[in-house]
């Protein structure tokens, strides 16, 4: 990497490689090496090459051994009173790597990534975010426009995350359904500090094989049958969901078989029921369209991104606000079943 700091940069370098036999493992040598051989070359010693490369004499000596068994044949010829001279494995080393370093350098600029200055840095929000179809489409993107930089946590992880200054913005859902007690209990928000930015409204329900075989109707039906279950991990909103809907209908988790069978995302969970894993899971309706699989809605949801209230007509929050309802978004949301934009102004955060 170059050291310019208004201008740094990943530059490419030349690095020899051992392929070996069929089925040898493929290995690599040492990047000080070469520089070695060429002090070598250029009427050093040992001693010398070892101390251009900041290493003691052993273990300079150790470097070229190990090397030689490695490519069983001598880099370099060690006799009394002459020192160290290259073997012709050694010559054709430094001749070869040399004549490669010159052909990389004519092309260097041609190869070189920039990296981001500390003002393109500056302008990215930072996101955790629970998992979501959509979002997982648009953040590559995202990333790449400059607009945000998007981690994948649970809701409540997510919250958690923002409320202790680690993020910019949090991406939780919360049931719209008035008759879930407890499923948006506890979030660590202040009306009066924090305002959430709709992004869209999805299904959730029962992701279940194609067909829908054992006639599920609601996690009712998945522990009176028996069925294996697939769950989220704890922290995630989908979770929480998950327990509001057993305490409504009176069903402990321990009749779940399998609530502790757990995955990270929508799109892991159908996975896991599409290959006859499960029985049953729970999901985004988009997830389940991916896989083939039957769907049973229980709820609909809001996903919103929480923010300070006081940051909302900072650029950065305009534009991300901008990009929320952009064409972009907009063909991604589409594309997806089940799912549906929200209104983009921003509305007290859930209590």
């Amino acid at each position: 990497m170059q050291n310019n700091a208004n201008n740094q940069r990943l530059i490419p370098t030349i690095r020899w490689i051992a392929e070996g036999h069929a089925g040898d493992p493929i290995e690599a040598l040492d990047l000080r090496l070469t520089p070695m051989l060429r002090r070598i070359a250029a009427g050093g010693t040992l001693a010398d090459a070892a101390a251009s490369a900041g290493i003691a004499y052993r273990s300079a000596w150790g470097l070229f051994d190990e090397a030689e068994r490695m490519l069983r044949a001598p880099l370099l010829e060690l006799s009394r009173g002459r020192g160290a001279r290259l073997a012709p494995l050694g010559r054709a080393l430094i001749d070869r790597d040399r004549e490669a370093q010159a052909w990389l350098d004519r092309r260097q600029e041609a190869f070189a990534v920039a990296l981001p200055t500390a003002q393109d840095a500056a302008g990215a929000l930072r996101v955790v975010a629970s998992h979501d179809l959509a979002l997982a489409a648009l953040r590559e993107d995202w990333h790449a426009d400059g607009i945000a930089d998007v981690q994948f946590k649970g809701s409540l992880d997510s919250l958690a995350g923002y409320a202790r200054g680690e993020a910019d913005l949090a991406g939780c859902h919360v049931v719209r359904d008035a008759d879930l007690p407890g499923a948006g209990a506890g979030l660590p928000l202040d009306p009066v500090r924090d305002a959430a930015i709709p992004f869209l409204v999805r299904t959730q329900g029962l992701l279940l094989p194609k067909g829908n075989p054992r006639r599920v109707r609601s996690l009712a039906d998945v522990a009176k049958k028996g069925l294996r279950f697939v769950n989220r991990q704890q922290g995630s909103g989908t979770r929480a969901i998950v327990d509001a809907l057993l305490a409504r209908d009176a069903i402990a988790p321990s009749r779940i078989v399998g609530y502790g069978n757990e995955e990270f995302t929508h799109a892991a969970v159908a996975a896991t029921v599409a290959s006859g894993g499960a029985d049953a899971g729970i999901g985004v309706e988009a997830a389940a369209a991916r896989h083939g699989l039957a769907f049973v809605p229980l709820l609909r949801e809001r996903y919103l991104f929480v923010c300070r209230r006081d940051r909302l007509d900072t650029a950065a929050i305009r534009a991300f606000r901008r990009e929320l309802a952009s064409p972009r978004t907009r063909q991604v949301v589409a594309g997806l079943r089940g799912y549906a934009l929200d209104a983009t102004d921003p509305v007290a955060v859930p209590r």
